[in-house]
Formats: C-alpha cells, structure tokens, sequence
C-alpha cells in the first residue's frame, strides 16, 4: 500500500515531463530558472517507458528489508539544510530524493521521522510554487498516527496529482524530470550502500539492472544540457554511465502465456534478465555511487 504513495509521486514525472499542451495563462508568475526549454520535445510515450523502468525506491527497501538488513538512518539524506536549497533545479530535484527516503522510512514503518521528510517535501513543493497544492496539516496529523496510513495515501495521491496537474499546464516539464532523477538516485544510493555492508546476490543483481535505466535517463537530461545545473547533472551521470558499459545483461526470452484481460485472450511473452557483474564492478559503482549522489544533492 505505500508502494503506491511513491508511485504516485513518479507518476509527476511521467505526466509533467510530456509536452505541455494546456493552458499557458499561469506562465506568466514563473522565474525564467523554472523553465528550460529542450532542443527536442520529449513524447510522452517516450518518458512513460524510462519512468515505468524506474525501479520505486519502496520496491528497493522492499527488497533491503526482506534480507534482514535492519534499518539506519545514515542512509537518509539530512533535512536540515532543506533551506538552503535556493535554486528551482535543488528543490526540484531533491523533492524527488526526500521521496525517496520517505519511502524508505514508510517501509519500516518509522512514523516519528517522517514528519521531518513531509516538512522538508512541503518546504520544497512551495519553493517550486506547487505547495498550495499541499496539505501539509492534515498530512501531518495522518503520519503522527500509523493506523491513518489509508488517509495519508489517499491524501497525498490528491496533492501531487494536482502539482503534476499545474506542472502540465506551465511547461516545467524540467523540474519534474528533476523529481524522478532525484528518486532514481537516492534509490540506487540506498541499495549500493547496503549492498556494500551486506553483500547479497540479489541486490547485485538489482544494481546491475540499474544500467538501462541510467541510460535512459541520461538521454532525456542531454535535451536540457545547455543549463550550466543540467549539464554537471549529466557529467555525473555519465560518470557512473562509464562504469556501467561493462557491465552485461542477457535477455533470456520465455514461452508466451495465455492471459483474459478486459475479456479478451492475450499472450505475454515471458522473460528474464540475467545480469553480469563482478565484484569490482560492483565496487567501483558502489563507490561512484556514493560521490554523485553526494555531490548532486549540494549542488
């Protein structure tokens, strides 16, 4: 069930970074820093199927947590400095890591820390003038008390589907790719550094996976490189990028299975990646990892 509530925080971004074609009438109260204008206009097709790739950092803590590796609060990124975040390009951008890290925290259910992370989002959503559309007292009082998790999901499904709703209608399909690179990397950082602790098979599998995702991210941040913040965005991208191109991912394809949807016959092809990946393979991305995600979020 909380799986949902950061899906639907990915969901801006699928929606937010398809071409505008709404009403332009509220452009006219945004900083120039808020919209940067792409070379080529991404389809919306296009970033649905990078955003649908995009493992939820819920699916990430999920995958943490059923090894056995306890919670810690060092893997967080610190909400103290959320002020000094003054750039549409910082908010944006870790209003998706602070999404990230309250999907972690939902998943081990610490409640009186995530208080700290729906203040430090509110905090963000105003700085990208999309706070009206957050109600942070009522979403306050739901995390204070855990049975509320329904309340608080449904609540938040609301908020962030009227800012994907304004982000459409004022062409800042910038920022909200800002947001969903932000989760992509707090989620990677979060599974590289337990992975680094407590070695296990299945996150490195899952680190291994993260190479066609990077390299599809890294195509929709190359349209808005000519902003000086996008442009370091995709130098450290592409340094991890690097260290990806050894690493192999076979695509083994399965029998297709009959399935009924919608009252219909379908078949679904099945299969299955196998990922290739040493250890210092591992290790070097591991510790690139920790850098740029680091450096991105003081940027």
């Amino acid at each position: 069930m909380i799986k949902k509530v950061l899906y639907f925080l990915i969901v801006i971004a699928i929606v937010a970074s398809c071409k505008s074609g709404g009403d332009k009438s509220g452009t006219l109260d945004l900083d120039d820093s808020d919209i940067v204008q792409g070379e080529l206009e991404v389809s919306g097709e296009v970033m649905q199927d990078i955003i649908q790739s995009v493992s939820s950092p819920v699916e990430m803590a999920a995958l943490v947590k059923s090894l056995g590796v306890q919670f810690s609060n060092k893997y967080l990124a610190p909400t103290e400095k959320v002020d000094e975040l003054t750039t549409s390009f910082q908010k944006a951008f870790n209003l998706g890591i602070y999404g990230a890290d309250l999907g972690y925290l939902n998943m081990y259910s610490k409640t009186a820390n995530v208080i700290d992370y729906i203040s430090a989002i509110k905090n963000l959503a105003d700085g990208i003038r999309v706070g009206q559309f957050f109600d942070f007292t009522t979403l306050k009082r739901l995390a204070q008390n855990s049975q509320n998790l329904d309340s608080l999901m449904y609540l938040s499904v609301h908020s962030f589907n009227q800012m994907d709703q304004y982000l459409r209608d004022n062409n800042r399909s910038n920022l909200s790719a800002l947001m969903v690179i932000g989760v992509w990397v707090e989620g990677l950082y979060l599974v590289t550094q337990v992975a680094n602790e407590a070695p296990h098979p299945d996150l490195a599998e899952r680190i291994g996976e993260q190479k066609i995702i990077l390299e599809k991210l890294i195509l929709i941040v190359k349209n808005f490189a000519k902003d000086k913040q996008f442009s370091i965005l995709l130098e450290e991208l592409n340094r991890l990028n690097e260290l990806y191109k050894d690493v192999e991912i076979v695509i083994i394809p399965g029998e297709p299975e009959p399935r009924e949807e919608n009252g219909m016959l379908v078949f679904v092809q099945n299969e299955r990646s196998e990922v290739k990946i040493t250890d210092e393979q591992l290790k070097e991305i591991i510790t690139t990892t920790e850098q740029v995600r680091n450096k991105l979020i003081n940027l």
